[in-house]
This record gives structure tokens, C-alpha cells and sequence, in this order.
């Protein structure tokens, strides 16, 4: 039996706990397959006196002693009878593998029949949803077969006389009419008639009709019929000027969009006859020798007309136009052009036919007279056409004024503020992450919305989106150059206040915000756009596609500011923490303590820089998953978890970017600060050394005592050195290699011993 050693006391004199052993001393360190004895003696002598390291040595030598004692008494009986033990193993192992052999076999085959029922399993599913997609599409081609059996109905049911109306139709009419509550209180029959034939001709002409190919014949025979029955009730309801089937009957053509043939039924049907009484097709010259040319009486005539029966048509297509366009915002719909398309063109075409002498060179008086006597007829006409688009528009520039000032209110705050509501007014999944961004995209696209827009004031909605993009341009740039001369401003304004206050987090949701809208402005802002403004020539729509993709330019421009900003921030967290460096000199001046382990402040430093890439790389495609499945997103906020998916996966530079860039400036102050210390501790060290010597000498005291001793200088040096140490392990966790880092070397060649000073190694 080995002798036991006896246990040592857990406890010092005053009862606190004693370390079995120091901090510097790793007894793990001995069991790596790579451990060298000399590199092992070479790396702690530096601050680890040798007499401490073998004391230490023996210490855990007889430690380890006493553990062996102590393993061979307690099974003492099991250790000596081990080698009899030890018989016929290869016979026990033999008989183990065959039933190991046996369950191997059975997993393999329980596995293949698990995937070729998942095989089939996956088959059959797909096969189901192969079904389902086609059930869907004889669905869509039975409710086709029935909305056109349903046209035709309505089509042949369409009464053509009064006596055809029933007490149904009637009740119909009072419920399906937009003006039904007078629907009962027209006197005459064929009110009634053209009426009922206006509200079930829009009803027709509102069906969906997709084309089919099989059913081709029938559609087109349904749309010649709703044609036809469409141009009989709409020239019946001009003709007895009939405002309510009139209005029924351009929503009905507004909705199939022909309205080129309600212009053409009023010009042949109104306008015609009444121009050709004041210029007949075969006019001839008057007798006497006067000219019959003069267009000044026939211009006063012809404005007569249009104020006596043509301006009812104007007044009623305006209002319908304003009233589809609501119902339906994306269906292509144009204004009814009566004015352009039926007066104007039936009073040219008469003047050349009736009048063709009327302007010729050979007479400049009589050419002069009607030239002018046509710009006063022009005149009035844009008269008429500037009265409807005041109708339609009520003040336009009281909507420009709504827009922009919706935008200035979200600007004038004085915090950044982020969206509470994941939805967009539209009820639309919102990709924009601030208030003040996503009151700019709803502004911009108020501009160019069907409900907004008129294309005669398009340069206007233009020079109203481009000044939208600058004030929010001008709203970052003043607020990121705000925080730069914070003490500068003594009166601050809530437009710029936000940006003094900003945390990191914001700056990355200004990060965000701003490349979301360089890509819609590049994109579907700018496509929509162009489309709207299709009509216009090549050269205005490349002025239009350039002046939008230079606001977003200069949106884009604003990105390296920011990135500057939020790496400004995370280095003036992380050098309150540094500050504390100055701690070390303190420490170890004029005592014999040396040191064995970093520095507390050490782990503080990369902390802002460790949170923020904490945050951003936070996400993982489970993590994403969970979220999208339980949609409350509890564990962070909803604002959060789409800025980290944003920044994580779309915009991996700006992230290498945000922790370079903040890891270089965090090193080039550690640097300074730490050979500040040095630098100053050396001149110190310095001057008392040259006191103590000339002390000395005149004492003729012996200076080899002093020469022995370890300096403040090299005590503060081995402290930053082990900092600087676990300042790199730090920077290896986040992804940085320190070794890159100019500054980082430095700082190992500022207070590194010498034998280390050619390799960074920690």
C-alpha cells in the first residue's frame, strides 16, 4: 500500500480560501498532444520568476502523486485482479459483432423501405397538387362558359320597348341604379325605356370576359351585340339629352375602354347637323361679288351651338371619367375627349370642305381676318377644356401642398422614429423600416397614383417628387453633419436634433432605408413612371429617367457618411473603456506586484462592436423560419429582425465594412493611449533612475541592487502586453485577424518583450 499524503487545508489562518494554484499556471497545458517543455518555461519566464514556476512544478508533481495514491487504494482489489480478468477477449468480441452485424443489416433495410415510401410519398403529392391546378382551371373555364351565357341573356332580354318592362326589371333598377331613388319618378315612358337600357348595358359591359379560344365566335358576337345595343341607347339618350343614361352609358364605354366610339356617336349624332347648317358641305359664293370666306360670324354661331347643346355632354363625360377612374385605378382608362375629338375635328373637316378659299395666301386681308378670327375660336375652346380641368383637378396645388406636407411633418421631429405597423395602408407587407422613409415613399407615390395624377400637370408632379427626394436628402445631410459639431449649435432644430441622439441601431435602419430607395427609385418607381408618361417624346423621357436616377444618386451618395457615422459611434462607446488603460500605471508603481493576467477593462472595448455584429448576425435560416411560421416575432422587435435580414444577407460589404472600419479607428486609439503610457512612464522611470543614482554615488552606495529589480516601465509593458493579448483573441472571435491591423502591430512592437516581438502569436 502507497503511503497517503496528507490533505492540505482548504483554508488560510483567517478562514478565506487559498488557490491551489495561481492564475498563469494551466495544468491543461501539459496534456496537448503539441506541448514543449522549453517553448512552456520560455513563455512564462518573462513575467514568472523560475524559483515560483518550479515550486509551483514540484507542487503539482506531489498533487498529482497523492491522486494516484489515492486511485490505487480505493480499487486496489480490481487493479491487482485486472490481468486475470483479461481472458478469451477476441472470443467475447467475436460473439458481439455477429448480433451488432445482424442490427445493421435490419437498420439498412428499414431505411430503404422509409425512403421508397417517402419516394412514393412525395409522388402522390405532387400528383395531388398536379390535380389541384387543374381543377382550378376547369373551374376558371365553367365560370368563363357561365359569364358568357349570362351576357348573351342580357343582351336578348334587353328591352327594346316600354311596354317590355317588368315589375322585376323595375325593382332591379331601384336597387342596381346610382341614382335610383329618382329611378321611379320619370314621367314618360321612354325615359324609363333608355334608362333600364343604359343600366343593363353598364352591367354587361362590367363583366370580365378572358379570352378562349374555343368560345372565340361566341365572345366576339357578344361584344358586336353590346356594341351595337350600347351606340343604339347612348345616340337615343343624347338625342332627348338624357344626363342619368348618359352617364350610365360612358361608364359603359369607359369600362370596355372604346371611348373613340361614344366621341364618334356625339359627333355624328349632335355635332354634324349643327354644323353643317352654319357651314354646308356645298356652300357657293354669294351673289354681289362678296366674299362668302369670312369665318367671323360662323365662329359666333358655332359657339352658340357648343354653349346651347354640346356643353351638357362635357359637363357629364367630365364626372363619369372622375367616377371610373375611382372604381378602378389600374384599368387604363382615358378622359372622354369630346371637345378635341368630336367638335373640333367635325368644324375642321367642315371648313375644308364647305370653306377651302377661307384661308388661302392669295387674300391676306380676308386670310389675316380669319386667322384671327380662328385663334379668338381656339380661345374659347381652351376656355371650355381649362373649366373641366378645373373641375376634375379642385386645385391641383391644394394637393401638392397635402403631399409635401405630409412629408415635412414626419421630418420635423426630433428622435428617429421606426414604424409600429408592419402594414402599409394598402395592407401590403412594408419593407421600409422609419417613419420619415416611409411617409416619403407614400408621398412619392401619391404623385404618380391614377387618383392624383394629370398628365397636363406631369412636369409639375415631376419637379414635386424630385423636391420631395432633396428634403429628405437635405433632412439626413444636415443631421449627420449636425452630430459632427454637436457644441457648434447652440439653437438646434428639430430637423437635425434626431441625429445627435441616434444610437447605431438607427443608423443602420438609415442604412436600410436609404438602399431600399436607390433601388426602387432605379427600378419599379422609375418603370412606373415612364409608363405613365409613355405618350411623350423619346428626349422627355430620358430627361425624366435622368433627373430621377440622379436624386437617387445623390440619396446614394449619403451611404459612406452614415457608414461613418455609425463607426464614429461604436469608437466613442469603446473608448470609454479604454480610458481606463490609465489605471495601469497606478498599479504598479513602486510596488513588487507583478502582473499575471489581463487587465479588466480589456473584454469592455469590443463590446459596442461585438453587439452590433451580434445583432447582425443573429440570423440563421432557422431562426428565420420560426419567425415567418408564428408571425408574432416575440423575441425581437419586428423592425429589428427585417433591418438584420436586410443588412445580413443583401449588403455583406457594408457589414465587413461597419467592423473594419470600426476595429482600425478602435486600434488607433488603443495604440496612442498605450504608448502614450509608456512613453510617459519611461521619462519618468527616467528621472527618478538619474535622482536615485546621483543619491547613490553620493552616498557611495552600490547601484547593483537596483539593477536587479524589475522597473515600473517593464511591469506596465508585461500588463499591456497580456491586454493587447486578449484584445486579439477578442478580435478573432468577431472574425478579425489582429495581425493585419498596422496599428495593432505597432502596438505589439510598443510593449511586446523582445523575443516576441518578431511574431504575433497569442
Amino acid at each position: 500500500m502507497a503511503e497517503l499524503l496528507p490533505p492540505r487545508s482548504a483554508t488560510d489562518l483567517f478562514g478565506d480560501p487559498i488557490e491551489s494554484q495561481p492564475l498563469w499556471f494551466k495544468a491543461a497545458s501539459f496534456l496537448r498532444p503539441d506541448f514543449d517543455p522549453e517553448s512552456y518555461i520560455a513563455d512564462l519566464r518573462s513575467f514568472v520568476p523560475l524559483e515560483s514556476l518550479a515550486a509551483e512544478l514540484r507542487a503539482h508533481l506531489a498533487a498529482l502523486k497523492a491522486e494516484l495514491v489515492d486511485l490505487i487504494n480505493r480499487d486496489y482489489a480490481d487493479f491487482v485482479s485486472l490481468s486475470t480478468r483479461l481472458v478469451d477477449v477476441d472470443s467475447a468480441v467475436a460473439h458481439t459483432r455477429a448480433p451488432l452485424a445482424e442490427f445493421r443489416d435490419k437498420v439498412a433495410a428499414f431505411r430503404a423501405v422509409v425512403d421508397s415510401s417517402l419516394a412514393n410519398l412525395c409522388s402522390g403529392l405532387r400528383q395531388r397538387a398536379e390535380a389541384s391546378a387543374a381543377r382550378e382551371i376547369l373551374e376558371l373555364l365553367l365560370d368563363t362558359f357561365h359569364v358568357v351565357s349570362k351576357v348573351e341573356k342580357l343582351i336578348k332580354a334587353l328591352p327594346t320597348t316600354a311596354s317590355d318592362l317588368s315589375t322585376a326589371d323595375m325593382a332591379s333598377i331601384e336597387s342596381s341604379a346610382p341614382n335610383s331613388e329618382n329611378a321611379l319618378q320619370h314621367i314618360e315612358s321612354g325615359a324609363h325605356l333608355r334608362e333600364t337600357q343604359s343600366i343593363l348595358l353598364e352591367r354587361i359591359a362590367m363583366q370580365n370576359l378572358p379570352f378562349i379560344e374555343n368560345m372565340e365566335e361566341r365572345i366576339q358576337n357578344a361584344t358586336l351585340l353590346l356594341d351595337d345595343s350600347l351606340g343604339h341607347c347612348f345616340v337615343d339618350s343624347l338625342e332627348h339629352q338624357d344626363a342619368n343614361a348618359i352617364y350610365n352609358c360612358l361608364r359603359a364605354y369607359a369600362a370596355i375602354d372604346d371611348t373613340s366610339a361614344a366621341e364618334k356617336h356625339f359627333r355624328t349624332t349632335i355635332v354634324s347637323p349643327l354644323i353643317q347648317k352654319i357651314i354646308p358641305y356645298s356652300h357657293l359664293h354669294v351673289a354681289g361679288g362678296v366674299s362668302s370666306d369670312g369665318l367671323q360670324e360662323d365662329y359666333q354661331q358655332i359657339m352658340q351651338c357648343i354653349e346651347k347643346a354640346c356643353k351638357f355632354i362635357l359637363e357629364i363625360s367630365s364626372t363619369a371619367h372622375s367616377v371610373v377612374i375611382a372604381i378602378s385605378a389600374n384599368s387604363g382608362l382615358h378622359v372622354f375627349d369630346f371637345l378635341a375629338n368630336s367638335i373640333l375635328k367635325e368644324v375642321l373637316f367642315a371648313l375644308q370642305k364647305g370653306k377651302p378659299g377661307a384661308f388661302s395666301p392669295g387674300r391676306p386681308t380676308e386670310f389675316q381676318r380669319n386667322y384671327k378670327s380662328s385663334l379668338g375660336f381656339l380661345t374659347f375652346l381652351e376656355d371650355c377644356l381649362q373649366y373641366l380641368s378645373d373641375n376634375i383637378l379642385h386645385n391641383p396645388y391644394a394637393r401638392f401642398q397635402e403631399i409635401a406636407g405630409a412629408l415635412d411633418s414626419a421630418l420635423m421631429v426630433t428622435a428617429i422614429t421606426t414604424a409600429e405597423n408592419l402594414h402599409d395602408s394598402q395592407g401590403k407587407h412594408q419593407k421600409l423600416t422609419l417613419k420619415q422613409s416611409i411617409t416619403l415613399m407614400e408621398s412619392l407615390r401619391s404623385c404618380w397614383s391614377d387618383d392624383v395624377l394629370v398628365l397636363s400637370y406631369s412636369d409639375k408632379f415631376l419637379r414635386l417628387s424630385l423636391q420631395l427626394l432633396s428634403r429628405y436628402s437635405s433632412w439626413l445631410s444636415s443631421g449627420l453633419a449636425a452630430r459632427k459639431v454637436r457644441s457648434a449649435n447652440l439653437n438646434p432644430t428639430p430637423n437635425i436634433e434626431w441625429a445627435k441622439s441616434a444610437h447605431v441601431e438607427d443608423f443602420i435602419y438609415v442604412i436600410h432605408d436609404v438602399n431600399f430607395l436607390v433601388s426602387e427609385l432605379s427600378g419599379d418607381y422609375l418603370r412606373h413612371v415612364l409608363q405613365l408618361l409613355e405618350s411623350c417624346s423619346a428626349k422627355v423621357l430620358d430627361l425624366v429617367k435622368q433627373s430621377i436616377l440622379q436624386a437617387g444618386k445623390s440619396l446614394e451618395d449619403l451611404l459612406p457618411p452614415v457608414m461613418d457615422t455609425m463607426i464614429e459611434v461604436i469608437v466613442e462607446k469603446s473608448v470609454e473603456d479604454l480610458r481606463q488603460l490609465k489605471g495601469i500605471t497606478a498599479t504598479y508603481r513602486m510596488t513588487n506586484k507583478l502582473p499575471v493576467r489581463h487587465s479588466p477593462y480589456v473584454s469592455g472595448i469590443l463590446r459596442p462592436l461585438k453587439n452590433c455584429s451580434l445583432l447582425i448576425n443573429c440570423i440563421n435560416p432557422l431562426f428565420i423560419s420560426v419567425c415567418a411560421l408564428c408571425k408574432s416575432f416575440v423575441l425581437i422587435r419586428y423592425a429589428d429582425f427585417m433591418f438584420c435580414l436586410y443588412f445580413y444577407f443583401y449588403f455583406p460589404n457594408a457589414r465587413n465594412e461597419l467592423l473594419h472600419g470600426a476595429m482600425e479607428r478602435i486600434t488607433n486609439r488603443y495604440y496612442e493611449l498605450a504608448s502614450d503610457l509608456v512613453s510617459v512612464a519611461r521619462k519618468t522611470e527616467s528621472s527618478l533612475l538619474r535622482l536615485r543614482q546621483g543619491a547613490q554615488r553620493r552616498v557611495g552606495a552600490s547601484s547593483d541592487a537596483l539593477d536587479n529589480n524589475i522597473s515600473d516601465t517593464e511591469k506596465i509593458c508585461m500588463q499591456l502586453f497580456l491586454d493587447i493579448q486578449e484584445y486579439g483573441c477578442n478580435l478573432a472571435a468577431i472574425g478579425i485577424k489582429a495581425a493585419d491591423i498596422p496599428a495593432y502591430r505597432s502596438l505589439w512592437q510598443c510593449v511586446a518583450p523582445e523575443d516576441k516581438q518578431p511574431q504575433i502569436v497569442f
